[in-house]
């Protein structure tokens, strides 16, 4: 049984490594349309966001979405390098 669930600890920590990984090229994707965005500064953005919207508020919104999504990636991290360091303890054993 130990066996079992040291590969389920191993899978686990491989997953979290991979979501890690697809989520720092969301965040890559995420900065790269926010340049481009504040570069051009389409109408459209703003009228999507209402009426009462600024490219302040746009600008607003955007940095601290993006700075909620570091800190998922930073805690993704924690418990991806924490489940490797687990499932080789494991090993050891």
């Amino acid at each position: 049984m130990n066996d079992i669930f040291e590969l389920r600890v191993r899978c686990a920590a491989a997953a979290g490594w991979w979501t890690f990984l697809i989520g720092l090229g969301f965040l890559l994707v995420q900065w790269i349309i926010y340049l481009v965005f504040m570069a051009l500064r389409p109408n459209l953005e703003l009228y999507l966001w209402g009426p009462n919207a600024s490219w302040d508020t746009v600008r607003n919104v955007w940095f601290w979405g993006l700075a909620l999504i570091k800190l998922w990636l930073l805690l993704l991290a924690f418990i991806a390098l924490w489940l490797a360091l687990w499932a080789r303890q494991l090993r050891k054993h």
